[in-house]
This record gives structure tokens, C-alpha cells and sequence, in this order.
């Protein structure tokens, strides 16, 4: 997460085992630190230096979602991109595979009826940061994309 009050929300109030703080230390070392096994599975949302430091803690055989590159949304393109591609996905040997909801209509029923049940139990938290007004929707874009909410970022029209 981008900051150090973030990373307190996501282990104090939603129960995250560990938030690094992207902004603070080399990404590289505190996953690292956070995940001296490794990781099997990685839902990349970001793409980046945070997919680049993913890619070398990925254990052997090891799954990574694609979702989103909102590193790259705004602004200039990385000069270097994420280094070990296609390296260490070979070596790895990684499953690497694009997610889009869309996909996963058929199962769309379940997925519901789950996470309305993890809501009722408490074993999911959900959080709305939600912006009002349609003449705002500039304002909570750019904020967005530069971490300015907690939770799903919405626009609330009349």
C-alpha cells in the first residue's frame, strides 16, 4: 500500500497478516522479509516495480492473476519495464493468466452468495470511499490514481 497510515488500516482494522508500504523501502526486500517462503499466488492489480519484485519472491510453480497495470495508467512508461520477463517465468515456470470478471459470469450465482457470507461473518470487510457528484469525477479519478482512497472508489450521481 502507498503509506504508512494504509498499511496500519489494512493489518489493525481489516486483518492483512503484513502491508508493505511501497513508498517507504525497497519493495524487494520487504516482501521478502514478509514472505521468506515465497509466494504461490499473486493477484497483480499494478504491474510495475511491484510485478517485478512479485515475480523474483514467486516460488516454483507459482500462479499470478493479471488484472490491472494502474502503475502505468497515468504518466510516462517505465524505462525498463519488469525485469525477468520472460526469465523467470520460464525458469519459474509460472502460470501467468489475464483475469477478467467478465469470464467467470457462469459463476457469478456462487461468487455472490459467498462473499455476501464472508461479509456476514466478518470474514470480509468491504469499504466505499465514495466521491458525489458527477462534476467530481475528474477529482476522484486523479485520486485514485494517486492512492487517495481506501476501499472502492466510487461516484455517486444524483
Amino acid at each position: 500500500a502507498g503509506g504508512k497510515d494504509k498499511c496500519a488500516w489494512l493489518t489493525a482494522e481489516l486483518g492483512f497478516d503484513a502491508a508493505l508500504d511501497y513508498k517507504a523501502a525497497p519493495l524487494f526486500k520487504t516482501l521478502k522479509e514478509a514472505a521468506p517462503k515465497g509466494v504461490d499466488v499473486y493477484f497483480d492489480n499494478v504491474g510495475g516495480d511491484i510485478l517485478e519484485a512479485c515475480l523474483f519472491q514467486m516460488n516454483l510453480k507459482g500462479r499470478i492473476a493479471c488484472c490491472g497495470a494502474v502503475s502505468q495508467y497515468d504518466g510516462a512508461p517505465s524505462a525498463h519495464g519488469p525485469r525477468g520477463v520472460p526469465g523467470l517465468i520460464v525458469v519459474k515456470r509460472l502460470t501467468l493468466q489475464g483475469f477478467v470478471v467478465m469470464d467467470y459470469d457462469n459463476e457469478r450465482d456462487q461468487a455472490l452468495a459467498d462473499l455476501q457470507s464472508w461479509v456476514a461473518s466478518g470474514k470480509l470487510k468491504v469499504r466505499e470511499d465514495v466521491v458525489e457528484g458527477l462534476e467530481q469525477l475528474p477529482r476522484a479519478l486523479i485520486g485514485l490514481l494517486a492512492g487517495d482512497n481506501r476501499g472502492k472508489r466510487m461516484v455517486k450521481v444524483a
